[in-house]
């Protein structure tokens, strides 16, 4: 290699990368104030060493000037070993400290190694005063790390006297600290903190930071309104210590905005730290507040049942049907068939399902439970071996205007699927009811009901012939969060809009589950059933639709009543102040699931029920709504109509 390769080499090497670079320039401004630093070090360490102490050093060949110069030197070459100018200054850290000691002691150390050496050969003589290189070592750290802390001590003295809104960080420990740290160090974050809160059984009167830590209790809230400390910041890892339905109601009752951040692993980060952001400092979710039960499943023996198996979803793009697409994909089925009527929906979910699981064969198919020709066209195309069947109208105003729908989808759209499962020899069946489906009062939880009646009978007869026949699982649950037409979407909505927030009735309550959580709990029951049962969840506490509403409205950071109005609209058509689980008559029996339950239920003859179940479609079928209600209530004796037209039926 030439010299002019050579040259090119070493141009295009680290070393120069960092002069060539424009974006360096300005650690080159910090470089050259620390070396001016050095420069004052040295000159100060001569002054101790000659004139406090008055020492003269024998033997000594370097002038001063020269001294100085080979000092600086060699300090700058350390300075660029350890990179100590590559930090912003207001960001110093522990790490950047340890860099500047080591920079100054290795400088230190290399001069009396030199002097060492040169002594040897040289009868005793020195180039460099030894005990002025000792003390300029400690000198120059000592300055560098004064620039340093005084840097960003007045930054964050500035920053904290900046009109951001004040905040407190719930939680003591690590994530706590390391939050109030960023948030004080970040250039461009909303919040300032100005203190710590810790739980009552926590060590009290005590500081973290330079801040005070308080105990949470109605002092902290009357100290807080006092000094407009409107914010608390909870760390995730704090928020899964705590209850939020209790330990965070105290914030949410006093219009105190309770906000969380992501993990660490997932704070943003970009190349220049003078731009680094802390990350989204987000307000809690109204699901952070609803008391809900762990979940836990037996993860294998839901692999055993779909591992290497066509699944087929009905409904796969609604918010029940694409989360059960999605938990089923972990399993590894050999296919998903997504059976949906609405093309736009399972268009968007195709996309997305490939991107997320380029590995597994998703099968979109458009067609409609209600349609029987088509329904066995996919069975025979696709011959699944697992079917959920979460497609049908849930919406109970609705479908009290249009009873006859509720029957073609509700109760026609499972008949048409549970009759294509047994004639394909499909190994399950898991049919998503709803907990509106006892003691109903609308026109949707009796249809529901009436498909339950129908899968179930239908089971007990075939059993009878064949016990290896297609087994039929019903799950029944709650409302969910999140889902299509969901009271907390609708919620968010309104407050966005000013107001007001509408609630049928200040007593009304419902049970709450998450879709994941909704969806999980099936998955178990699938692999639990042996056919015919109806699983029942266990939904938690139920929520007041009052108590949820005033909530949203305090997390949007608004005052319920006053600045969003809430406005009671009376009961909907087929509309009841609570829901129910289970029967009066019926009980339940435990699972190896603690939060699945199986319902013991009244038990149907198939001839009857189909023959009910046929006339009742045929009657849909006719238009005829009243005549088709009538049939409903006397195959569910127990639906009796509530804020309805049909409630005469009941007389």
């Amino acid at each position: 290699m030439d010299n002019t390769s050579k040259l090119n080499e070493v141009r295009r090497s680290d070393m120069l990368s960092h002069v060539s670079s424009f974006g360096y320039l300005p650690r080159w401004g910090v470089l050259l104030l620390d070396l001016f630093l050095c420069l004052m070090a040295f000159w100060a360490s001569v002054l101790i060493g000659h004139g406090i102490f008055d020492y003269k050093e024998v033997g000594q060949d370097m002038a001063l000037w020269i001294q100085c110069l080979c000092t600086l030197g060699i300090q700058c070459i350390f300075f660029w070993v350890f990179h100590t100018y590559s930090g912003i200054l207001r960001y110093s850290t522990f790490v950047d400290t340890l860099k500047t000691l080591l920079a100054t002691l290795l400088t230190g150390t290399t001069l009396l190694v030199i002097n060492g050496i040169y002594s040897y050969y040289n009868e005793g003589h020195r180039p460099f005063m030894t005990t002025v290189t000792i003390i300029y070592a400690f000198i120059a750290f000592v300055l560098l790390f004064c620039l340093r802390v005084g840097v960003k001590t007045a930054f964050e003295t500035i920053k904290q006297s900046a009109g951001n809104p004040k905040v407190l960080i719930y939680g003591t420990k690590s994530a706590g600290i390391a939050i109030a740290k960023m948030l004080r160090s970040a250039g461009n974050t909303p919040y300032r903190p100005v203190g710590f809160i810790c739980d009552p059984g926590e060590k009290r009167h005590f500081d973290l930071v330079g801040m005070h830590v308080f105990p949470l209790d109605e002092k902290l809230i009357a100290y807080m309104h006092s000094r407009n400390i409107r914010n608390v910041i909870i760390s995730p890892i704090k928020m899964r210590e705590l209850n939020p339905a209790k330990d965070l109601q105290i914030f949410i009752t006093n219009n105190i905005h309770v906000l969380t951040t992501p993990y660490f692993t997932e704070f943003d980060k970009d190349a220049n730290p003078d731009n680094m952001r802390i990350g989204r400092i987000d307000s809690i979710q109204i699901e952070d507040l609803l008391e809900r039960p762990t979940i836990n499943i037996n993860t294998e023996n839901v692999r055993k049942i779909i591992n290497k198996k066509v699944v087929m979803v009905t409904g796969a793009a609604g918010s029940i049907g694409s989360e059960l697409v999605r938990q089923v994909t972990k399993y590894r089925p050999k296919a998903i068939v997504l059976f949906e009527q609405a093309e736009s929906p399972l268009h968007d979910l195709r996309l997305d399902l490939e991107q997320q699981y380029p590995n597994t064969r998703f099968i979109p198919v458009i067609g409609d439970v209600r349609n029987r020709a088509r329904v066995e066209e996919v069975f025979t195309d696709f011959r699944p071996d697992i079917v959920y069947h979460a497609a049908a109208y849930k919406h109970v105003p609705l479908m009290e205007s249009n009873p006859n729908e509720a029957i073609r989808a509700n109760v026609l759209g499972t008949k048409n699927m549970a009759d294509m499962s047994v004639k394909y020899g499909v190994e399950r069946f898991v049919m998503i009811s709803t907990d509106k489906a006892v003691n109903p009062t609308n026109i949707m939880g009796a249809s529901k009901r009436i498909a339950e009646i129908y899968v179930q009978s239908l089971f007990r007869h075939l059993q009878q012939d064949n016990p290896n026949c297609t087994k039929f699982i019903t799950t029944r649950f709650g409302n969910v969060l999140g889902s299509n037409g969901s009271v907390i979407p609708y919620f968010k909505k309104q407050i966005a809009a000013g107001g007001p927030v509408t609630v049928t009735h200040p007593d009304i309550i419902r049970y709450f589950m998450t879709i994941p959580e909704a969806c999980c709990l099936v998955m178990e029951a699938s692999t639990l059933g042996n056919g015919g049962e109806i699983f029942v969840f266990d939904m938690g506490h139920p929520v007041k639709i009052l108590d949820l509403a005033k909530n949203m409205i305090r997390l949007a950071g608004y005052i319920p009543g006053e600045e969003i109005p809430i406005v009671f609209t009376g009961l909907r058509p087929g509309e009841k102040l609570y829901e129910e689980l289970l029967n009066q008559k019926e009980t339940t029996i435990p699972t190896t699931n603690e939060k699945i339950m199986v319902a013991k239920v009244r038990q149907f003859e198939f001839s009857e029920v189909d023959a009910q179940i046929n006339n009742l479609i045929e009657t849909a079928n006719r238009n005829k709504p009243f005549m088709t209600v009538q049939i409903m209530k006397e195959i569910v004796p127990e639906f009796i109509s509530k804020n309805s037209v049909y409630e005469q039926l009941d007389k």
